[in-house]
């Protein structure tokens, strides 16, 4: 799959989270600034982060502008189109679900591009893809959904051990990231649809 695809699918991560962080911050009565902030930390800080663990300085979160419109463009749709957004079951989560498995995918892709490494590849992934939700969640005083037993770091896991069998030449490129962007998507919404979560060790009282 050629670099152009996968910055369309890096492109797409950003505005579906940058959705979730926006939706989020207005549900917290924020202003357009802090919708803003909120909104581009959702979307560009797992990307960062990653950056920074790979030594790729500047992120390119951080330098190119086309992250900065399309969080703008995400902002102002949450902004003047909230009520058709919110018709959705938990909107938030909902486009979370959807940018969690194309930055599990993009994650693993760029860090194998710059480290030929299986592990720290797929540690990449799960970072690209839920960074920006726990900085968002952090941001809003919520506890990080990571850190809950909601299946949702081990939805990016799967999606990017599916990334790195493309990197790895066992499976088709294409076929490879397309897989891995719905299936770690669709174990997301199907968990919160179903209810299905982690074991939790249970507090004695």
């Amino acid at each position: 799959m050629g670099s152009s695809v996968f910055h369309f699918i890096d492109l797409i991560g950003t505005f579906a989270f940058a959705i979730s962080g926006a939706l989020a911050a207005i549900n917290r009565n924020l202003d357009i600034f802090g919708i803003f902030v909120v909104a581009f930390i959702t979307a560009c800080g797992g990307g960062v982060l990653r950056d920074i663990c790979l030594g790729s300085f500047p992120p390119a979160g951080m330098i190119n502008l086309q992250y900065f419109i399309v969080v703008a463009l995400a902002v102002f749709l949450s902004a003047f189109f909230q009520k058709l957004l919110l018709r959705l079951t938990q909107p938030t989560l909902f486009f979370d679900a959807i940018g969690l498995g194309f930055f599990a995918s993009f994650g693993v892709h760029k860090a194998y591009l710059f480290t030929e490494n299986i592990e720290f590849s797929i540690l990449m992934g799960v970072l690209t893809a839920v960074g920006g939700g726990i900085l968002r969640d952090v941001l809003i005083t919520s506890i990080p959904t990571v850190l809950t037993k909601e299946i949702y770091a081990s939805a990016a896991l799967i999606g990017a051990i599916l990334q790195i069998l493309g990197e790895k030449g066992l499976l088709n490129g294409a076929t490879a990231s397309w897989s891995a962007i719905i299936v770690c998507s669709s174990i997301r919404l199907l968990s919160l649809k179903f209810k299905w979560n982690l074991p939790a060790v249970k507090q004695i009282r």
